[in-house]
């Protein structure tokens, strides 16, 4: 199924009021008026330092379990359920852009894990062991692979090798290669920007058509925009990405069995 959704065009509209400014000295005689002193603007207060177990500064232990894995990286898992979401960041990136989907999906009874990882190495194999690992958490029956650009790209390849617990994949801004795609049995979700660069509307069509097996074949292309992954959750249309992905994962979280 293909879904898009257009922006016709986003104004916002500054306006500002206000008077004319005299220049003419007062009339003779007249005393000039007193300056008026001015204030400082307080300086804002700098953010906390986190100083205790964190990933990259914004999980902490408040929020779950923080684990470390490979050259000491950290690591967290974070919230409860029966359904467990591995999230694969892209290159350069970092897991602070995806805390508005790890908090949505935590809200709605996910269990959620999300790391640092050497951004250098595709993230296929490390994607499989953080599978493995949310697999072994007591009560975590099925799981999502959930990934960004690259991340997104060899998700289907980490989710084929964990086999039949893999309960779907999301991919954001992925160039997956047809030939993967037409290897998909499991529900696949693609959404991606019209004029994205790498995981673009060419990229993500490519895909969709070879992905003839997939249980589910469900592609979002955001028309006339360009934002390239977990940015989409900061545009304008981000509730509508969140939205889709939500409602794409709760519809396969459980198998008919269950």
């Amino acid at each position: 199924m293909r879904a898009s959704i257009g922006l016709a065009g986003l104004l916002v509209a500054l306006t500002a009021c206000g008077g004319t400014v005299g220049t003419a000295a007062p009339p003779s005689g007249t005393p000039a008026p007193t300056p008026r002193a001015t204030t400082a603007a307080p300086s804002p207060s700098p953010s906390p330092v986190v100083t205790g177990p964190n990933v990259s500064g914004c999980f902490t232990e408040e929020d779950g379990r923080i684990f470390t894995h490979g050259d000491d990286l950290p690591g967290v898992v974070t919230g409860k359920g029966d359904a467990g979401v591995v999230i694969t960041y892209e290159r350069n990136g970092n897991v602070c852009t995806w805390r508005p989907l790890s908090d949505r999906l935590v809200a709605a009874g996910y269990r959620v894990l999300l790391y640092a990882r050497d951004s250098r190495t595709p993230p296929e194999d490390v994607a499989v062991a953080m599978a493995e690992r949310l697999a072994k958490e007591k009560g975590v029956k099925r799981l999502f692979f959930v990934g960004g650009s690259i991340g997104a790209t060899t998700a289907p390849l980490a989710a084929a090798r964990l086999g039949g617990r893999t309960a779907g994949v999301v991919a954001l801004s992925g160039a997956i290669d047809p030939g993967d795609a037409a290897r998909i049995t499991v529900p696949l979700l693609q959404i991606g920007t019209e004029n994205d660069g790498y995981g673009g509307a060419a990229d993500l069509r490519a895909a969709h058509d070879a992905a003839t097996k997939a249980a589910d074949n469900e592609l979002f292309v955001v028309k006339g925009e360009s934002a390239h992954a977990s940015a989409m959750f900061r545009a304008p249309y981000g509730p509508q990405v969140l939205d889709r992905i939500l409602a794409f994962m709760n519809r396969h979280r459980q198998t008919d069995k269950e």
